[in-house]
């Protein structure tokens, strides 16, 4: 009887390893990642062509940071509904009213600076119900713009949909635009 309890003893420790090895083998090839295939377009083109602009909550673009006019661009193109408008005609006031202006990205709004300065005067970001456009030394300003900031010399205008009342702040961009600029 020894003789056939060790036989039995050794065949299940020769078959218990290899159900192991097996089940080792499974488990390291469901817990490979997959190989992407290359892609064959150029990024760019890709970028053209089938990427959307994902939009944030409150419908904010998302747009990749960036100095200069086209990264504001894409970013009031993406705008949505009413407020694509109200961010084209905040644009073309801004430029009209400072010449050279300087523009840029960061943080999903487009911030707009003085040419002589250093840092921005002006920046807005889209909301669900509004557009928030953000005056960095606010408090400076005459008539100081309404809505209050946890930041003490920053001011807000909400603009809702057809709102814009272009005279008044086109007096405050030129105002905002001889301040010393924020430097963010």
């Amino acid at each position: 009887m020894p003789g056939k309890a060790r036989s039995k003893r050794a065949t299940q420790a020769q078959s218990a390893p290899k159900t192991r090895a097996k089940a080792k083998v499974r488990s390291k090839k469901s817990a490979r990642p997959k190989a992407k295939p290359p892609l064959k377009r150029s990024a760019a083109k890709a970028t053209r062509t089938t990427d959307k602009v994902v939009l944030l909550s409150g419908g904010n673009p998302q747009i990749a940071k960036g100095d200069g006019d086209a990264p504001v661009k894409a970013y009031i193109a993406a705008m949505p509904e009413w407020k694509r408008d109200i961010g084209k005609r905040l644009d073309a006031l801004i430029v009209k009213n400072v010449p050279n202006v300087r523009k840029a990205v960061k943080w999903n709004s487009p911030f707009y600076g003085s040419p002589k300065q250093d840092g921005w005067f002006l920046s807005f970001h889209v909301f669900t119900r509004y557009v928030k456009v953000v005056f960095l030394r606010g408090t400076a300003l005459r008539p100081i713009p309404p809505g209050p900031s946890k930041h003490p010399a920053v001011r807000y205008v909400d603009l809702h949909e057809g709102e814009l009342d272009e005279a008044q702040m086109a007096k405050w961009v030129k105002q905002a635009a001889k301040l010393p600029g924020e430097k963010l």
